[in-house]
């Protein structure tokens, strides 16, 4: 019987089965703060980048936007845009309508968010897509489908922002990360040693990272040549690739 365990922030996850439905829509943005390092930093400088590629006319997608955060805050950082659009993809229905209480609270008429799988959904052309700490989560099966059908969908000049948790390049490396990350970051965040095995439990086979070398392969794949790491905190990587 798969035992459940907290997690932080009153969230209880089951062995292997991590999942964002239910009420982890609730705390969700307070427990991912904690637990990513540089995320609040990370959406700043998202807001930035955009300013080189979001047009009036321009369609923004964030894929995977859970609350919407990031979604509302490229639309407010562009406020001077206001005929742009965003929208906000994510699975899971109880983010999508936490996002949506959010848009409607902040009255953004350019923004709109949809229940849908991200690796499935039809994207329109479009000059700026963000994937942020989501792609991680696809099944590496059909993840590279997916950065072929994001690259297909940009405009020429257009990017795709990725950030993402990555492995080490070697294992030396990567228990140098592990210990760094899963142990000692997590522990001055507040987590205590049950909270942080349950967590790594919860998530295997759920989230399978790659390598900083593996998501530059992918990229490259997809047709992506002009690919630029911008941020970087232990295993924890962003990417800004140019169409």
């Amino acid at each position: 019987m798969s035992r459940i365990g907290s997690v932080g922030d009153g969230i209880s996850a089951e062995n292997a089965n991590w999942s964002f439905a239910g009420s982890v829509a609730d705390t969700f943005d307070d427990h991912v703060s904690k637990s990513v390092p540089l995320y609040e930093q990370g959406h700043e400088l998202i807001c930035g980048l955009s300013d080189f590629f979001v047009k009036p006319d321009s369609l923004v997608y964030e894929l995977g936007c859970s609350t919407g955060t990031l979604t509302m805050a490229l639309a407010q950082h562009q406020a001077g845009k206001p005929t742009a659009r965003y929208i906000g993809v994510d699975i899971e229905p109880d983010m999508v309508a936490k996002a949506e209480a959010k848009r409607t609270q902040l009255g953004l008429k350019n923004v709109s968010f949809v229940a849908d799988d991200v690796s499935q959904v039809d994207l329109q052309p479009c000059d700026l897509v963000v994937a942020y700490y989501t792609v991680q989560f696809i099944r590496p099966s059909r993840r590279q489908e997916l950065i072929d059908r994001i690259y297909k969908a940009l405009q020429w000049g257009g990017a795709l922002i990725l950030f993402e948790k990555v492995r080490g390049p070697d294992a030396r490396f990567q228990d140098i990360v592990t210990a760094m990350y899963s142990y000692d970051y997590k522990l001055k965040q507040g987590y205590d040693a049950e909270e942080i095995v349950s967590k790594a439990r919860s998530l295997k086979g759920i989230m399978e990272p790659f390598s900083t070398q593996g998501n530059v392969d992918m990229l490259k794949r997809a047709g992506f040549q002009d690919i630029m790491t911008i941020m970087k905190f232990i295993c924890f990587e962003g990417f800004v690739a140019i169409k």
